[in-house]
């Protein structure tokens, strides 16, 4: 737009005058009065009345200039005190100068107004705004350069129809492209500070570029001021379940496998077999050398120990520490010798010989094992005794409790993924085994929890609690069952829900109140030091508010409790 000057006496020309004009913009004669000549809007005189409306419809008088940031004439109020200011000093990303009039896809369309007097910047004598102002157009990310032959009219210097603006270019202030931007304070250039300045979404929808909101997730288009459509899964929210998918399974307890005790990298069983002859040989035995010796390795690496001082010296090294120690340290040591299967064989046929049955070391025996750690039980077991596992717990337990231990024998639980259109099935058997009858059908819920994987069962927990209305299993177990077959049944419930839990609390049992259980305790801790031992200690930490470490001190003593707590603080 064009803003002659006329001289009006109102208006002073600048201090200093107009300078020289500026290179870079081609100079096509002497300059048109009342343009500046030096620094662009710098301290220009404000135009008058009729130099301002013979700019814009030729001779025609009366009305007021349009105010800064305004595109054409409009009959307004008079001009800013500030009048046209020197522009702030821009940056990439600054605010652009107001646009005109742009195609219907940008705005709606504006009239176009012609003009008897050379558009503005098309004149000669025109010169650039000064360094620091606007800055010259840039080659990419910003507004395209003006053609080399503009035309006159509202749309000079800017790109004409079909032709984009740069990719990050911001709306222009109050509005999208082609509408009239709203009137700025302070003067031409300086930022508005109307609610549609840069940095802030337009009130238009479907405004310039189809920009990104702010905050929008990367790789979905959307519109200044368009309100934003709530994508498929909103970042941080909880997936919900699939629809045949009950409510536990999105909170199944994930096992975790985090021992105490690692291999040793810089393993010699030469080495060791020698400390361990010395530390037996002649009158009393160093009992430290021997914790130290066996603590450091995993059971693998021990088991290769005692091969090795065998061949070394023709000795057996589990019997020759018998003869050195004795109580629960010779007890710990030989279990730490044995291999894990072999060491259930031995605790399994120990429950049952002799008078009576130790049916808990039965029941976390069997109800914690794999399928594959069972098959291996039973081989080893018939290899080591010449009697199937089957017939030996059979001939000493009966009753429901001896269904349950056959049923588990057979090591079939299910290990393939949840069965979704079971699991309401499942739990309305044994809703209907037991709470909504007279009396428990302890063979139905003894089919479900001996035949179905964990993570199956999880999810029969939760849809049992949501049939019974708030009613845990184990409240129900314990209200409908007793003794051994109790004991079995919630075992099994808590390994499905967490194993090291349950470790933990049967750990807790061994310990507490008078005496210790020093047979469960010796295999709980050796058990478990290479699989999961580490993961107990944190479970045990959560029960009972104390470290399992300080449990075992106040329990243990001597070359006993050392091992032991050598082994749940681990070798790493």
């Amino acid at each position: 737009m064009s803003y002659p000057y006329q001289g009006n006496p109102g208006y002073g020309a600048p201090p200093g005058g107009y300078g020289p004009p500026q290179p870079g913009y081609p100079q096509q004669g002497a300059p048109q009065p009342g343009f500046p000549q030096q620094g662009g809007y710098g301290q220009v005189s404000m135009p008058t009345v009729e130099s301002a409306s013979a700019a814009a419809y030729g001779t025609s008088s009366g009305g007021y200039p349009g105010q800064p940031g305004q595109i054409g004439f409009d009959v307004g109020g008079p001009p800013q005190a500030a009048g046209y200011g020197p522009p702030p000093v821009a940056s990439y990303g600054a605010p652009q100068p107001p646009q005109p009039a742009m195609p219907s896809s940008y705005g709606p369309p504006q009239p176009q107004y012609q003009s008897s007097t050379p558009a503005y910047g098309s004149a000669p004598g025109y010169n650039p705004p000064p360094q620091g102002g606007y800055g010259p157009p840039q080659p990419q990310g910003g507004f395209n350069p003006p053609p080399q032959q503009p035309t006159p009219g509202y749309n000079q210097g800017y790109p004409q129809s079909g032709q984009s603006y740069g990719a990050s270019a911001p709306p222009p202030a109050g509005g999208s492209y082609g509408a009239p931007p709203q009137q700025q304070q302070g003067g031409y250039g300086a930022p508005s500070s109307q609610p549609g300045s840069y940095g802030q979404p337009t009130s238009q929808p479907g405004g310039y570029g189809q920009q990104q909101n702010y905050g929008q997730p990367a790789g979905q288009q959307q519109s200044y001021g368009q309100q934003q459509q709530p994508p498929s899964q909103q970042y941080g929210s909880q997936q919900p379940p699939r629809p045949s998918q009950p409510a536990g399974a999105a909170n199944a307890f994930v096992q975790k496998t985090e021992g105490t005790l690692k291999p040793a990298k810089n393993f010699n069983a030469e080495n060791d077999v020698e400390v361990l002859r010395k530390a037996m040989k002649g009158f009393g035995t160093d009992e430290a050398v021997i914790i130290e010796c066996l603590m450091k390795y995993n059971t693998e690496q021990r088991i290769k120990i005692a091969e090795t001082f065998k061949q070394a010296y023709g000795q057996d090294l589990i019997e020759e520490l018998k003869g050195e120690l004795g109580g629960d340290f010779e007890d710990v040591c030989v279990a730490m010798l044995t291999p894990p299967r072999l060491l259930d064989v031995k605790e399994l046929n120990k429950s049952i010989s002799g008078a009576g049955t130790d049916e808990s070391t039965l029941v976390e025996i069997m109800c914690s094992r794999s399928n594959e750690e069972i098959q291996e039980i039973k081989e080893l077991y018939e290899k080591e005794y010449e009697c199937s596992l089957e017939d030996a717990l059979m001939g000493d337990t009966g009753g429901y409790f001896g269904r349950l231990m056959r049923a588990l024998v057979q090591g079939g639980r299910d290990t393939d993924d949840v069965d979704y259109t079971r699991v309401e099935e499942d739990a309305q058997k044994i809703f209907d085994a037991g709470a909504a009858q007279l009396g428990t059908e302890e063979a139905e819920i003894n089919s479900i929890l001996c035949v179905r994987s964990f993570d199956h069962l999880i999810d029969v927990f939760a849809k049992y609690e949501e049939l019974s209305e708030g009613t845990s299993l184990e409240d129900a177990i314990k209200s409908e069952t007793s003794s051994d077959l109790q004991d079995g049944f919630l075992s099994i419930i808590q390994c499905a829900r967490n194993k090291q839990k349950y470790f933990a609390m049967r750990l807790n049992k061994a310990m507490k109140g008078f005496g210790t259980d020093d047979s469960d305790l010796i295999r709980l801790i050796v058990s478990r030091s290479e699989i999961d031992l580490g993961d107990i200690k944190d479970e045990f930490q959560q029960l009972y508010e104390k470290p399992l470490e300080e449990a075992v001190e106040s329990e243990c003593g001597g070359d006993y409790k050392r091992m032991l707590l050598a082994l749940v603080q681990g070798n790493h």
